[in-house]
């Protein structure tokens, strides 16, 4: 469990690397943004890497989450899967600061530890979003011409592009209005 001080420079953390970069991530620049001395940081979080790993943690129990929603049997692969789709779209919407974090695996790829986290994060995601598609294959109401794990790097792909282009122009843009767009195109191709 983590203690309030915890969450607190995790929350500052996503905030000022996606205002600073990775490269702006610092401990310096986090203590002067929360307002507390370099070594109180480190009386929480041995490391830089370890504040990372713990973003990356609430990142992967969010994902869990997500994985682990209950779904009606009877209800279209499709519906299932736009129902995942708009609760991520709610929760980038209400949190656009961790999108540089979530879609970081460049950022990570030289730290083993940070690459397994984002690595259990996609899989974690994939295997639901494959799971669902099989299921809807099975049930009749999927394609089957096109294997699920093609189907899954389809849609999840066309979603980080969505995400990633609403964050790189600033959010100049509705994305529920988009991913409505999409998720109707993603049905087409279901």
């Amino acid at each position: 469990m983590q203690t309030e001080r915890q969450i607190q420079i995790i929350e500052e953390s996503i905030k000022l690397i996606a205002l600073k970069g990775i490269q702006g991530f610092t401990i310096k620049n986090l203590s002067k943004a929360i307002g507390i001395s370099e070594p109180a940081i480190y009386r929480h979080f041995e490391s830089k890497t370890a504040i990372l790993v713990a973003i990356l943690d609430s990142f992967k129990e969010m994902a869990g989450m997500m994985s682990s929603l209950p779904f009606d049997e009877e209800q279209p692969a499709v519906e299932k899967i736009a129902f995942i789709f708009f609760r991520m779209l709610d929760v980038f919407t209400e949190q656009p600061t961790i999108i540089p974090i979530v879609f970081a695996e460049e950022i990570f790829k030289n730290d083993n530890m940070l690459k397994e986290k984002i690595n259990e994060i996609q899989n974690l995601n994939l295997q639901k979003i494959e799971t669902i598609i099989e299921q809807g294959q099975e049930a009749g109401n999927v394609r089957q011409d096109i294997d699920k794990s093609s189907l899954a790097i389809i849609f999840l792909g066309s979603f980080r592009l969505l995400i990633k282009r609403w964050d790189l122009n600033n959010y100049n843009f509705d994305l529920k209005e988009e991913g409505t767009k999409l998720v109707n195109s993603f049905k087409l191709i279901l």
